[in-house]
C-alpha cells in the first residue's frame, strides 16, 4: 500500500507564504515524479509544478516566479514553497506522485489533500 501525506496548508494573508510538503511511504520501488495540483471550488483540478526525479521541473504559467518545488529523493518528499501568494491562490493542493510499487506497474498515487486559504 502506498500513501503520500500532504502537511503545510493554512491561512495566509496576500503576499504572504507557505511551504507544503509530502512524502510517500509503503512499498515502493521506484518514484518517477512527484508533484502538486490544486482545485479551487467550482474549477477543474490543476498543475501546480511538477519535478522529476532527475530534477527537472515545470510549473503552471501562473505560479512561475512564486512558487518552487523542491524534492528529497532519499525521503521520498516532495516540498512546494508558495510566495508571494494571492487570493486566486486558494484551493485544495493535492500531492501526486508517479511511481512504481513493487510487484505493480506504474500508476499515479495522489494525497488526500491540504486547503490553502489566501485572505486578507
Amino acid at each position: 500500500q502506498v500513501q503520500l501525506v500532504e502537511s503545510g496548508g493554512g491561512l495566509v494573508q496576500p503576499g504572504g507564504s507557505l511551504r507544503l510538503s509530502c512524502a510517500a511511504s509503503g512499498n515502493i520501488f521506484y518514484i518517477n515524479a512527484m508533484g502538486w495540483y490544486r482545485q479551487a471550488p467550482g474549477k477543474q483540478r490543476e498543475l501546480v509544478a511538477v519535478i522529476t526525479n532527475g530534477g527537472s521541473t515545470n510549473y503552471a504559467d501562473s505560479v512561475k516566479g512564486r512558487f518552487t518545488i523542491s524534492r528529497d529523493n532519499a525521503k521520498n518528499s516532495v516540498f512546494l514553497q508558495m510566495n508571494s501568494l494571492k487570493p486566486e491562490d486558494t484551493a485544495v493542493y493535492y500531492c501526486y506522485g508517479e511511481l512504481t510499487a513493487r510487484g505493480r506497474a506504474t500508476d499515479d498515487y495522489w494525497g488526500q489533500g491540504t486547503q490553502v486559504t489566501v485572505s486578507p
